[in-house]
């Protein structure tokens, strides 16, 4: 009887026999086996490398261990030994680079560089695209010879454009057809400093020959008298131009004007000028009732503030003191950082303003910044406010003291330290 399981032959030493008797124990020779050798996941054919596919290639495991570890060892990765480097005959190939953080920095840099072009070349285009260049300078005659530096007119004006009846209500403008010169000033900027200089709108001043600036028609000049304002009014600002050169000897290189409306929204743009008040004042036609002392103005409170002449002893001339003081605190405020790079602040203030500012045909927004900046400097060091030297008074109107106001020009025309004094 077979007592081997149901389908198996042979004796138990795994020899087959046909004997039923099983063979005695056989003496095996012994044969020493050599050990496997390390399972290692193969190599790409280039790298050096043990491969069992290639035993006699470089680096091949004749099987006795000399303690190092190839291609094991915790966090190897892949065919690395314990500190995750690939070794073969020449050393080893690196893993995995590490982050070339210069390379980052640099290629953030750059982009961050575009991007803030980007956005100022748009900005400046979308600028340059609102404003209104309506004043053709071309068309003033017998202009005065240009000096050093860089003369501006710049001109606020009574228009009530754009605005709502209950604007003009807030903002105690009347609603008077047209428009006219409120204030008049003369901004000269130069290496010695900017130079502010007001014309009051009472000046006494001659109306020259000029050419229409509508009509093409030229007028002889009669030696008729009137205030400065009412050139304004004859013919625009082309003849308002003509006449400041006429009267005074000085080339206007540029021509700026804003109205009410577009004042009053700058200064809420920028949420309002700190000034300081010495006096308190008030005046029922301008709206303007003021205490003593610091304190932040809006829109509506800064145009009463520029606006006011029948509360001051001075009249015109201590209104123009005030314009000259509000206009450079405004320009002051305006140019801060917290004001240029927020575009929540400085795209609503340029908005304000740009909207209603007419200039000349020739201006540029680099020009008009410019003139911002010199604004902003009258107040610095070497920067000089004055009114237009006053020598006394026809028939209401201020006459110019000719001799200084002669001596002021040619001070402003050779960019020299102005020491002239004004009232």
């Amino acid at each position: 009887m077979n007592d081997w399981p149901e389908g198996r032959t042979g004796d138990r030493y795994g020899r087959g026999s046909s004997s039923p008797q099983p063979e005695g124990a056989r003496a095996m020779p012994h044969i020493q086996r050599r050990p496997a050798p390390p399972q290692v996941p193969p190599v790409p054919p280039q790298g050096q490398g043990y491969d069992d596919r290639y035993p006699n290639s470089p680096g091949y495991d004749s099987g006795y261990n000399t303690g190092q570890v190839y291609g094991g060892g915790s966090g190897g990765g892949q065919g690395g030994g314990g500190d995750g480097r690939n070794y073969g005959d020449s050393g080893y190939v690196q893993g995995r680079p590490a982050p070339d953080w210069r390379r980052r920095i640099k290629i953030g840099s750059l982009t961050l560089v575009v991007v803030v072009l980007a956005v100022s070349v748009s900005t400046y285009f979308w600028a340059d695209s609102k404003l209104k260049r309506e004043v053709d300078l071309s068309k003033v005659i017998e202009r005065p010879s240009e000096g050093d530096g860089t003369n501006y007119l710049i001109v606020g004006s009574d228009s009530r454009e754009g605005m709502t009846a209950e604007d003009k209500k807030k903002l105690h403008t009347g609603s008077a057809e047209g428009k006219r010169t409120d204030s008049m000033m003369i901004l000269h900027d130069g290496s010695n400093g900017p130079t502010l200089v007001s014309l009051p709108r009472d000046s006494n001043v001659e109306i020259p020959s000029f050419v229409g600036s509508e009509s093409g028609k030229s007028y002889k000049g009669t030696g008729r008298t009137v205030k400065l304002n009412a050139a304004y009014a004859e013919d625009g600002p082309e003849l308002l131009v003509r006449t400041v050169e006429f009267n005074t000897g000085l080339h206007i290189d540029h021509y700026v004007e804003i109205g009410f409306g577009g004042f009053a929204q700058i200064v809420d743009a920028i949420g309002g000028v700190e000034l300081d008040i010495p006096k308190a004042f008030k005046d029922k036609k301008s709206g303007a009732d003021f205490q003593a002392g610091k304190q932040t103005l809006n829109g509506e409170q800064s145009l009463a503030f520029v606006r006011t002449r029948y509360a001051f002893a001075g009249s015109d001339l201590d209104r123009t003191k005030n314009q000259q003081k509000f206009l450079a605190a405004l320009a002051s405020q305006t140019a801060t950082p917290s004001t240029i790079l927020n575009p929540f602040k400085l795209y609503p203030t340029m908005g304000a303003g740009l909207d209603t500012l007419i200039v000349d045909k020739d201006m540029s927004l680099w020009s008009l910044s410019q003139m911002f900046f010199a604004m902003k400097g009258v107040t610095g060091g070497d920067g000089t406010s004055m009114n237009i030297p006053i020598s006394g008074s026809v028939n209401g109107n201020l006459v110019w003291d000719k001799e200084k106001v002669k001596q002021l020009v040619q001070q402003l025309n050779d960019d020299e330290k102005v020491t002239v004094k004004g009232d």
